[in-house]
């Protein structure tokens, strides 16, 4: 589906008509902190609650967890926020009559699959009992640096 843009004359390349820049695109959550962050999550929250999972949620089993605090597991939070991001590229406004079924077939499976994996964010989670996950330790030592300097001679 292809649309056309016309611009008013004097417009720069670029700038819809009117002068105004263009909108920023979303910026993934994981970048953002604060207002900004609570922002985008309470807009992922109301998508999930009211979209992904009425329509896509499935029965939670010991082999499909989920968690009912979701918003608690990074990892949930930022693959769904990817799979809300391009929901609202493929079926939003502008998008083609293909663009649902491109979601469906490549984006919903290895969201839902890798969220819902007995060893995935949400292993040990059960319904209405929230588990806190552990980050695994990373050594304090950046493998990448300059090497030290040598420690001074002896006095």
């Amino acid at each position: 589906m292809s649309t056309t843009r016309t611009e008013s004359p004097g417009a720069v390349a670029g700038e819809p008509a009117g002068g105004q820049p263009p909108p920023e695109p979303p910026r993934f959550i994981l970048y953002l902190e604060g207002a900004a962050y609570a922002g985008e999550l309470r807009g992922l929250t109301l998508w999930v609650h009211h979209v992904l999972l009425p329509v896509y949620g499935r029965e939670v089993t010991s082999s499909s967890p989920w968690c009912s605090r979701w918003w608690e597991h990074p990892e949930a939070v930022a693959r769904l926020h990817g799979l809300w991001l391009v929901w609202g590229e493929l079926t939003g406004p502008g998008a083609s009559v293909a663009g649902p079924a491109e979601w469906h077939r490549d984006h919903l499976p290895s969201v839902m699959d890798a969220l819902r994996d007995p060893q995935g964010p949400f292993a040990g989670c059960k319904p209405g009992m929230h588990r806190a996950k552990e980050a695994p330790v990373v050594d304090a030592v950046d493998p990448f640096a300059p090497p030290p300097p040598p420690p001074p001679p002896p006095v």
